[in-house]
């Protein structure tokens, strides 16, 4: 699908004939194109439309370069960023003369979000860098977004795992389900530095493109914001990846614990009935020969040794404070 995208004081209007109007066209965004339009665009502009296995190219220099006088540049965006399993998938944008190219196979919400903002107020979308820059920041907000999402999740997560609510102890604690939310949370936030590493080596590519262009100062401001921005949420998605593995590890240490005190239970719970185990296995020895056997109080005498051998034990642990 192709959508066209025109230029009016910095607003942006969808255009229906793409055809038609083709030549004020500022920004095209082909989602999930096909040949077909593959070949329009490349005709039209005179580009050649990446295909999908050479977006997903890992090196740098692959997502990032010139070809015929055209800037493409290549990042790899969030979709379904709501749930803690986002679409993960490469977005190019294709700076050639005073258009925007757009490639993409998923629909990432700031694609949804920046045509209608674009429609109602001034971006500064009069061309092709301007949009992108444009785009970018709405890119970078919703990533911020998703992120400070992430963060309050985390928080949550710490609160459950560390504090109580005067009932709940240790044991009651769910850690199965803490060690799953710590693994889904811990897997988000790495999608989205990888997302952020992407976007941070492609502000500064457009920066050295755009160096030598006709790029207004407020363009380059806007870039050096884009810059800092993308650079300080860098900087916080590393610190909630530093306390995600902190909850990781405290939560195995809790786990530990419990598992401690359980041994420790069935520990003193062996000492405890050892002494009348023993107690009982003399005199269920057959002898002839027991005196115990023809005393009136023998059997009250043998129950009573036994229940004062299995207090015994657990009083002294208790004055010790080991229970």
């Amino acid at each position: 699908m192709i959508n066209g995208y025109t230029s009016e004081h910095g607003k942006l209007r969808p255009v229906a004939d793409l055809e038609g109007e083709f030549d004020r066209l500022v920004w095209i965004d082909l989602l999930d194109p096909q040949n077909g339009e593959e070949s329009l665009v490349e005709r039209a502009v005179g580009i050649n439309v990446p295909t999908r296995e050479e977006m997903e190219e890992i090196e740098v220099s692959s997502r990032l370069y010139y070809e015929d006088e055209a800037v493409y540049m290549t990042a790899t965006l969030p979709a379904q960023s709501d749930t803690d399993d986002p679409e993960m998938a490469p977005v190019t944008f294709v700076l050639a003369g005073e258009r925007l190219i757009t490639v993409r196979y998923h629909d990432p919400r700031a694609f949804q979000n920046f045509p209608r903002r674009a429609e109602k107020m001034s971006m500064g979308c009069t061309n092709g860098a301007g949009t992108l820059i444009a785009l970018l920041e709405v890119i970078v907000d919703r990533l911020a977004d998703i992120v400070e999402r992430a963060a309050g999740d985390i928080d949550t997560l710490s609160r459950g795992i560390f504090r109580t609510n005067g009932t709940q102890t240790t044991k009651s604690r769910d850690f199965q389900r803490a060690l799953e939310e710590i693994g889904r949370k811990g897997d988000l936030n790495s999608k989205l530095r990888d997302s952020l590493a992407t976007l941070e080596r492609l502000v500064a590519f457009l920066g050295q493109a755009t160096a030598k262009s006709k790029l207004d100062t407020q363009g380059r401001s806007r870039l050096k914001t884009l810059s800092r921005d993308v650079r300080s949420l860098t900087d916080h998605s590393s610190f909630l990846s530093q306390k995600i593995m902190f909850l990781l590890d405290a939560t195995l240490g809790m786990i530990n614990i419990e598992q401690n005190a359980i041994i420790k239970i069935f520990s003193v719970a062996a000492v405890v009935f050892l002494p009348p185990t023993l107690i009982a296995s003399i005199y269920g020895m057959n002898f002839d020969h027991m005196p115990e056997l023809d005393w009136l109080v023998g059997y009250p005498f043998a129950i009573g040794l036994m229940v004062a051998s299995a207090i015994l034990p657990y009083w002294y642990f208790k004055r010790r404070g080991w229970l």
